[in-house]
């Protein structure tokens, strides 16, 4: 096993991920893994970072196939003992004129952005070790989802009690009720996109909770984060951001000095905490 530190960012082939990689690579001081669904994306990422005189290492990851997360979890348990730096980035978004109906891109929207990355939570969280580093890119279109709900919706996204249990079910309502074609009628807003990410960034908070309770002495720091309007094939070439500086905020909440003690807990954009 070794005592090298790891850091590994999911989704990190293309995009804000992949520029998230090429930040630790020149700032982390230890091994930083790649990670990508396609084995054949993954390595030309690592290959062309390579190319910059970057070392990053490639592990096949895709956050939509427990067995997938597993492969990994016990592949970093094994090698590291653990891991240092973990970066939620995989994500998806339909384009604004898909013509998908609303309520199948809300189940493959929320399958990958809420239970995806849960998943990836659930198997990783245990495996970081004292002084770790957890963030989880969610978006500003979390919060303006989240102005969309109907109030009671809003007290319970904003509770400091919620549970995962009930953020879980409330994600899974989301999708049953736009099946049923009555999810504004029950309060949601019209965007898939941003109620995967008010359950990004609620699971974020829960979390946080979770490590004070059970791992207070450990000083790990979680938050959900923002990482801006970003030129992305997700986003399209009219955002305002390259990769570059959409990693900015990611990239700083996973470098957090060990005798930092917060943010924690927090959503994070322009590395500022916002209010939720």
């Amino acid at each position: 096993m070794s005592n090298i530190p790891v850091a590994v960012v999911t989704g990190s082939n293309k995009g804000i991920g992949f520029a998230i990689v090429r930040a630790l690579c020149k700032q982390f001081p230890g091994d930083v893994y790649l990670t990508a669904r396609d084995p054949g994306r993954g390595q030309e990422a690592v290959a062309k970072l390579q190319e910059e005189g970057l070392h990053a290492l490639f592990h096949q990851l895709d956050i939509d196939d427990l067995q997938s997360i597993r492969a990994f979890r016990d592949f970093l348990k094994e090698k590291y003992g653990g891991l240092n730096v973990l970066v939620n980035n995989a994500g998806i978004a339909f384009r604004v004129y898909d013509r998908t109906p609303f309520a199948v891109q809300a189940e493959v929207t929320l399958k990958t952005n809420f239970f995806g990355t849960r998943n990836v939570c659930t198997e990783l969280l245990p495996l970081v070790k004292p002084y770790g580093r957890v963030v989880n890119v969610s978006s500003m279109a979390s919060s303006s989802a989240l102005g969309g709900c109907s109030r009671e919706l809003q007290q319970k996204f904003r509770s400091d009690a919620i549970t995962e249990d009930e953020l879980v079910e409330l994600m899974t309502k989301f999708v049953e009720d736009t099946k049923k074609s009555v999810h504004e009628k029950e309060g949601w807003p019209n965007t898939a996109y941003g109620v995967s990410k008010i359950g990004v960034t609620v699971l974020s908070r829960i979390q946080a909770r979770m490590l004070n309770e059970k791992r207070k002495d450990d000083h790990i720091l979680l938050n959900a984060c923002c990482p801006g309007w970003v030129r992305t094939d997700m986003a399209g070439p009219d955002a305002t951001k390259s990769p570059d500086e959409g990693a900015e905020t990611p990239v700083y909440l996973a470098l957090l000095p060990s005798d930092a003690d917060g943010p924690h807990g927090q959503f994070v954009s322009n590395k500022t905490v916002r209010t939720w």
